[in-house]
């Protein structure tokens, strides 16, 4: 693994731009779902795309090493490491009425842990666990399967319709004018709860329909769509049971030196799965009972403002929803809250310091025994951009955090975030997982904590360096300081690493 990633490195060292109009994002027009600071482009030289004929080629090389040290669980094995590798090979066209993209995907794993899943409730000790029990129990797996496949019709000036399998990340509808806004909307908004999980080694898609209507600051979105199987195993071929309704309206204003963004959205979802076990609170016995589908209906919103005073740029970030519907036999009601703020001054100009703090909640179920779920159900989401450490997320959690930004040359940024967790409700669960993703698994994991609610203090720092625009280092560490929940589940030792080395290419 190692050697594959020093000749990844030399690789990408010597790689040359990519074309001039490569976007810094998927293929799909989707912005990417690592997080990343506003930064002007590296520069690069000005090249033609590929082209066949009419038809333009384009591709990502993305290599990882992992590096696990989950809380312990003896006898079973909570330090390792692996290798995820991802290619993507797109081809597409646009033409004056119609455009369309066919794009496959290779997922490379190589040596997986083999004795990384403990008993309950300790479980899967890292996703080196998920990524090996998700593909029959192999240490190396691979696949190829299409990533993207669809027609997107322009039915009118600013209205288009989409159709077949495609990427989407809810509240990434609309691009703000305002660099603040955009950075924001990308890392902090998108894929709350509808994500492609990009951030795996394999990542999910949806096959359906997307209609939008944009104009210059307003946008309509409507989708309907099944979510691929994938994210953990490669084989990201077939469909899961489940589906969404999603539409959204979603408004670029302000005035002068205040930007803004509102939406306002709505999500049907439904799991009709009748021989999968929910993760909930409830008894062993009454969810075995309890083979009735899912259906939840979300209500919600978010508005992003940003001010630029004599001093620098403030900005405040607010989002939140409510949920009804059906968990099974149970009725589901539910909500979650996030509120954030930061400011970027205009001194130490040389390292462009952006501050930023928070508040993220996701209720919790109270009473295991009563007639309601009150636990917040996140759906699809991609979870990673708002857990770095992804042991946790927003289900049932009160996610108090701090961060700083540097961007001390175009090339370079610098993030570090502390997060201070607690369960919402200690009759809950701990919860971890971003939906389904293969039909016989539900898709959420939960541990039961004995009534604990404090969880951990998470302090992290990642790096990224541009070597050009076609070609990214990224490295991330992270350590997790866990506290009475998880030390009630893990007594042997309840402190965690987890790391990684990345190299992107694109062309």
């Amino acid at each position: 693994m190692l050697r594959i990633s020093v000749f990844l490195l030399a690789a990408v060292v010597w790689a040359g731009d990519p074309p001039e109009d490569a976007p810094d994002e998927d293929s799909s027009g989707q912005a990417s779902s690592s997080p990343a600071a506003p930064r002007p482009a590296a520069a690069g030289a000005v090249r033609a795309p590929l082209k066949l004929g009419p038809v333009t080629l384009t591709g990502i090389l993305r290599s990882r090493l992992y590096a696990w040290n989950w809380f312990e669980a003896p006898p079973f094995d909570n330090l390792y490491a692996h290798s995820g590798n991802l290619f993507r090979l797109s081809l597409s066209q646009k033409r004056a009425k119609f455009d369309w993209a066919a794009e496959f995907a290779i997922p490379v794993l190589l040596g997986l842990p083999d004795n990384a899943t403990a008993t309950a409730p300790q479980g899967a000790l890292g996703l080196g666990s998920n990524y090996y029990s998700a593909n029959k129990s192999h240490r190396n797996a691979a696949m190829i399967f299409p990533k993207q496949l669809f027609l997107r019709l322009r039915v009118r000036e600013g209205q288009s319709l989409q159709v077949g399998r495609f990427l989407f990340l809810d509240g990434a509808e609309l691009a703000p004018k305002n660099a603040t806004l955009a950075t924001l909307k990308q890392t902090r908004i998108a894929q709350r709860l509808l994500g492609d999980f990009g951030w795996t080694d394999v990542g999910r898609s949806f096959d359906g329909l997307h209609y939008a209507f944009s104009k210059a600051a307003e946008d309509v979105t409507f989708v309907a769509a099944v979510p691929t199987r994938g994210v953990f195993q490669v084989d990201g071929w077939g469909w899961n049971q489940a589906a969404f309704a999603y539409g959204s309206y979603t408004r670029d204003w302000g005035k002068g030196q205040h930007a803004a963004d509102t939406r306002f959205f709505f999500l049907e979802y439904g799991d009709w799965r009748t021989t999968v076990l929910k993760t909930d609170s409830r008894p062993l016995a009454a969810r075995r009972a309890d083979t009735d589908g899912i259906r939840i209906d979300t209500f919600g919103g978010h508005s992003l403002h940003a001010y630029s005073t004599a001093a620098g740029t403030w900005d405040v970030l607010g989002w939140g929803l409510i949920q009804t519907g059906r968990w099974g036999t149970l009725r589901h009601r539910a909500y979650a809250l996030a509120f954030e703020g930061g400011f970027q001054p205009k001194i130490l100009p040389a390292l462009k310091p952006w501050l930023r703090g928070g508040y993220n909640v996701g209720s919790g179920d109270g009473n295991p025994n009563d007639s309601t779920h009150g636990s917040f159900f996140q759906a699809l989401p991609t979870p990673r951009p708002f857990a770095r450490f992804p042991f946790f997320n927003m289900m049932n959690t009160q996610d108090r955090f701090a961060s700083l930004i540097l961007r001390p040359h175009p090339k370079v940024t610098l993030s570090s975030e502390f997060h201070s967790i607690r369960l919402s409700n200690a009759n809950d669960l701990w919860y971890s997982g971003g939906g389904v993703f293969q039909p016989w698994t539900f898709g959420y994991a939960g541990r039961s904590t004995a009534g604990r609610r404090s969880l951990a203090n998470l302090i992290d720092t990642s790096f990224e360096y541009r070597f050009s625009r076609a070609a990214t280092f990224s490295a991330y560490a992270g350590y997790a300081q866990g506290l009475a929940s998880i030390q009630t589940i893990y007594p042997a030792g309840a402190r965690g690493q987890f790391g990684y080395l990345e190299l992107l290419y694109r062309f």
